[in-house]
């Protein structure tokens, strides 16, 4: 298991977080509908209300899933703990995705995640599996054996070459990242582009042998979700990653196709450790965003709330 260190203060956040003025431009097309174009969707309200709102805001979730498909998605359900941990995606918010995909065509909804602690205990406590259990077609899975991950290839990576990565995620014909937002000892927060680190197999060399917000950006060149989708119904803003911490609730749920922008976004909408922070203060995110993987700037960007 991953040892974490708790130990993340405000200054060391700040102090990780200053990492110089960035140089790219983003890359990801906006979406349109009720002819405007938006770069993410802000919705409010109970869970499963306020996904399924901002799937509709998106253009439906048939925009992203058709007939016969596989999809694949990925919430964070790495840790033992109760929703109200803010540790993992609440549980009502991965069943309305669930719920949506199958609905529109999905042949299977796989929801998956390669989780720290024993597998039983997150999928029993987190409540993940029990709300999906009566979606007929959905399957909720955990990968902890090695056997069940390939190693691809990383092209444009700086430290990070290859990953073994949930094959499942590589055959499926589309992968959502349903991420919760919450504070992280090494990189400050927790939301889509860091969630990425529950579909690979060695998540220790990212807290050990290499650079882990270089390691990230190199990840999201080869796992690009479709779509994210933060749960920030809550927000864990410390002792993440797996608390016990302060919890915050904003109920919202961010979403849109940059991931860049969705966790700028998501950076924003609390105070982490007592203060708050912008996309460009993260620095995985800026050099996501220096590589040209998505915006960075919220206040840039056309966002739609409601």
């Amino acid at each position: 298991m991953t040892k974490y260190n708790h130990n993340m203060t405000r200054r060391k956040f700040l102090k990780m977080a200053a990492t110089g003025t960035a140089l790219g431009v983003a890359g990801r097309p906006s979406f349109s509908f009720a002819k405007e174009e938006y770069d993410l969707v802000v919705t409010s309200g109970d869970p499963a209300a306020a996904t399924k709102k901002a799937l509709e805001a998106l253009g439906g979730i048939s925009r992203f899933v058709k007939k016969g498909q596989r999809v694949a998605l990925k919430p964070n359900m790495s840790f033992a703990r109760t929703p109200d941990f803010g540790a993992t995606t609440h549980p009502l918010v991965v069943a309305a995705v669930a719920q949506e995909c199958i609905q529109a065509g999905a042949n299977r909804v796989l929801i998956l995640d390669h989780t720290l602690h024993r597998a039983e205990l997150c999928l029993e406590r987190s409540g993940i599996r029990e709300a999906c259990k009566n979606i007929s077609g959905a399957h909720v899975q955990a990968f902890q054996e090695r056997k069940f991950f390939k190693e691809i290839n990383i092209p444009q990576g700086k430290v990070l070459n290859r990953v073994e990565v949930i094959q499942e995620v590589l055959e499926c014909d589309l992968l959502i990242n349903i991420p919760v937002a919450k504070s992280h000892s090494a990189t400050g927060v927790s939301l889509g582009l860091k969630g990425l680190m529950g579909l690979i197999w060695d998540r220790e060399s990212f807290h050990s042998r290499i650079n882990i917000n270089q390691a990230l950006s190199d990840l999201a060149t080869v796992i690009k979700p479709q779509l994210t989708i933060i749960d920030a119904t809550r927000a864990l803003t410390s002792g993440g990653p797996g608390g016990p911490g302060e919890v915050k609730k904003p109920n919202l749920i961010i979403a849109g196709t940059d991931p860049v922008a969705v966790d700028s976004y998501g950076v924003t909408i609390v105070p982490w450790y007592g203060q708050n922070f912008k996309g460009r203060q993260v620095e995985h995110l800026l050099i996501a965003h220096q590589r040209g993987l998505g915006k960075i700037d919220t206040d840039q960007l056309k966002i739609y709330r409601g």
